[in-house]
């Protein structure tokens, strides 16, 4: 899934070019990497694309091995349950008893060799068809920008990696409620990777979410004639614009959790590249050039530009081409409020 605006970025993300077609860490781009890091369990001619039209190009110039077909067109952004119901309809042709593996494009993975063991684990456990299989995190922080799934009893173990019962969903948590969760050992961030087979995905799809259902049968009903494109256009408009996690996981009991212990990162916001990045013994971080004075826990990304700070803390600050931000580490994830204020000023040469 290669959609994402990646508000939280801003304005490093722009519009044109949000987080996931940018070098965050690394040589590559956060999607080259993801597609990269699969080349061992899937094939480049069974790797899809999900992304808006504007993407296209983009993606076809990052990842040039990719069959242009392979590149699944969203005409608008309608949240994860639609885009998924839509690549579903495209595997579904191929042969809806496939396993399919969900990931988002903006994801950092420490250790790409045992991520690929967990993930074949978790397709074994998909196989049977009887369950949807996402992977969790154990945090090592009170995070409050992701979701948390709590960890029931063990379900069966495959290939040596055992599948746990999900019990609950929890939205992201207040910085108390974080603190209590991470205590109890029970609970794992949501890392919002999933795999599942197409037609148990399809089955959840027509039961939790009739409305988004019936979209999908018209425009898979249009699939390979001249009307597809119409049809798409007009159907895709008017899907409920909600994600799989509250639409579909939330909602059944068939969730298999399985621990991800393989240096997992979204890299979602710059509180999260922040924790790449080398600091002086104040936990001062700087990319580009500048200075800190009496400055603690501050975080500068400044690239051709020199910046000056004195007498802050727990700030960010970003010197971006035409744009500047300066952002409490507290309100990190309360950028996406600054873009959404630029548009309705009409500044949308900025984003």
């Amino acid at each position: 899934m290669a959609g994402g605006r990646g508000e939280r970025f801003w304005p490093r993300s722009r519009m044109r070019a949000p987080k996931q077609f940018l070098n965050l860490v690394g040589d590559k781009t956060m999607l080259q990497l993801t597609v990269d890091r699969m080349e061992d369990l899937v094939g480049i001619t069974d790797t899809y694309i999900v992304a808006g039209s504007d993407f296209k190009d983009i993606i076809m110039e990052q990842v040039p091995q990719l069959p242009e077909e392979n590149i699944i067109v969203e005409p608008f952004g309608r949240d994860t349950a639609a885009a998924i119901g839509l690549a579903a309809l495209v595997l579904e042709r191929k042969d809806p008893r496939e396993v399919m593996i969900v990931l988002p494009a903006d994801h950092y993975i420490g250790d790409s060799h045992r991520f690929l063991e967990v993930m074949k684990s978790a397709v074994a456990a998909a196989w049977r068809g009887e369950n949807i299989v996402t992977l969790g995190i154990t945090p090592h922080r009170p995070e409050t920008g992701y979701g948390y799934i709590f960890q029931g009893e063990l379900y069966d173990t495959f290939t040596g990696n055992p599948a746990y019962r999900v019990v609950r969903f929890l939205e992201k948590p207040d910085y108390a409620k974080a603190v209590r969760l991470l205590s109890t050992g029970n609970y794992l961030w949501n890392s919002g990777m999933f795999t599942w087979r197409v037609d148990l995905i399809r089955q959840l799809i027509e039961k939790y979410t009739p409305q988004l259902a019936q979209g999908l049968d018209k425009i898979g009903q249009a699939m390979g004639t001249e009307q597809y494109l119409a049809v798409l256009e007009e159907v895709y408009a008017g899907l409920p614009k909600i994600s799989v996690d509250y639409g579909i996981l939330e909602k059944t009991e068939k969730v298999l959790v399985m621990r991800g212990d393989f240096g997992w990162d979204d890299i979602g916001s710059w509180t999260a590249l922040e924790r790449y990045a080398e600091k002086d013994e104040r936990g001062n971080a700087i990319e580009g050039r500048g200075v800190f004075l009496d400055t603690s826990d501050t975080f500068i990304y400044s690239p051709g530009k020199t910046v000056g700070v004195i007498g802050v803390e727990s700030l960010i600050v970003v010197n971006d081409r035409d744009s500047f931000l300066v952002c409490h580490k507290d309100r990190a994830q309360e950028i996406k409020k600054v873009v959404h204020a630029l548009k309705e000023r009409g500044l949308d040469e900025v984003l």
